[in-house]
């Protein structure tokens, strides 16, 4: 699996620990992240990974910035990118099975990096469960469109 990985300031921290926890799984890994902790916009790192996704060049996203918050809420406004910001591994796994995300948030000043490895791969290890799911998931890109009623 390719997966794209971002960090701003914040999160550069993490990028280590996730690329190679990554590699370590046989993934590969495009970088899309900042190097340094010097302050930088969150929102380029955050289009560079959910356009990665949109295009197909990877197959799943990772984004860090401090909270989590902005560079989920840059991600979502991708067409097609389904970003969850999750706070343990059981929200990892459900972003994943419940909410077909294909980008996940991790608030990189509140967790470690063995935490944010946990729930890395909580998410990884989740597969989407259609089921009655696929009706939700279907009404979100529906909305994307422009094409839901609601």
């Amino acid at each position: 699996m390719k997966v794209a990985i971002g960090f701003d300031h914040a999160g550069v921290r993490h990028k280590s620990a996730i690329a190679g926890y990554l590699r370590a799984r046989g993934h590969r890994v495009l970088d899309k992240g900042t190097t340094g902790d010097d302050a930088v916009d969150y929102p380029d790192y955050a289009r560079a990974v959910a356009e990665s996704v949109r295009r197909g060049e990877s197959d799943r996203g990772v984004l860090v910035c401090g909270s989590g918050v902005g560079m989920c809420i840059a991600a979502n406004k991708v067409k097609g990118v389904r970003a969850a910001l999750v706070w343990t591994p059981k929200v990892a796994r459900l972003a994943a099975e419940h909410n077909h995300a294909n980008v996940l948030c991790l608030a990189g000043r509140f967790f470690t990096s063995k935490e944010i490895v946990r729930m890395l791969g909580a998410w990884l290890g989740a597969s989407y469960v259609p089921g009655r799911h696929a009706r939700r998931v279907k009404k979100i890109s529906a909305m994307e469109k422009g094409e839901c009623g609601c």
